[in-house]
């Protein structure tokens, strides 16, 4: 008998605590739950419900005041900063409400910058990022600047970079935010292609339609895991 596969998220008990001079902050209060890999789950809840605090912890963008969290196994509170940094390189592709794409430069060259600052090898980068944006159908707008895209051309491009890497994980922040409902569901149906593909997806949204869209939906409400809620 074999062992069943470890999950690719362990959280738990993860508290985050903000010490705001005489007053403290609990943005998150004793919050456990696992992720398996392949998973597609939103993360939903009110302002201040401390969704964006768990969004940075699983990004290893902060770290918990209590509390633990494996990613792929590992501790991460047991991490240096240079194995934090090359984790969140690595291992984590980031999708942002804003884009966040160099104005300046052309739709490839965003999505190389990841692996530049890798260090991978000039030949092998170029391969990647061409199969990137062919996955995101944006081959033939690779040689575009950010304001000659529309937006949700800018989004699929910061979707080919979250995704150079082959990350483990593709963390989403909002990212139908700034997109008209049309252009956001040509987003999530990219979002369900790669699902398909076996990326694992953890999407943060205040939208209920959105998030209907996944197999499953984790609410907080006031720091804690109010509830869940999986698709049959």
């Amino acid at each position: 008998m074999t062992d069943a596969p470890a999950a690719l998220i362990q959280v738990d008990n993860l508290t985050k605590t903000y010490d705001l001079g005489k007053v403290q902050v609990n943005a998150l209060r004793s919050v456990t739950f696992a992720i398996d890999k392949s998973e597609f789950l939103a993360i939903m809840g009110p302002s201040g419900s401390g969704k964006s605090t768990l969004m940075n912890l699983i990004g290893c963008l902060d770290t918990p005041t209590e509390g633990r969290y494996l990613l792929n196994g590992k501790l991460v509170s047991a991490m240096t900063e240079d194995e934090l940094a090359d984790i969140r390189n690595r291992e984590i592709g980031f999708v942002f409400q804003v884009f966040n794409l160099l104005p300046r430069a052309t739709a490839f060259r965003n999505v190389e910058l990841p692996l530049i600052y890798r260090g991978t090898h000039k030949k092998e980068r170029e391969e990647m990022v061409r199969n990137a944006l062919e996955l995101v159908d944006m081959s033939e707008r690779m040689t575009h600047r950010p304001p000659e895209l529309s937006g949700g051309e800018r989004q699929r491009v910061a979707i080919a970079r979250a995704l150079v890497n082959d990350p483990s994980l593709l963390l989403a922040d909002e990212p139908t935010g700034n997109l008209d409902s049309k252009t956001g569901q040509e987003i999530l149906n990219l979002f369900h292609r790669l699902h398909d593909r076996g990326n694992t997806i953890i999407m943060v949204t205040h939208d209920a339609n959105i998030a209907q869209q996944t197999e499953r939906i984790l609410f907080l409400k006031d720091g804690r895991l109010e509830r869940e809620v999986r698709k049959a």
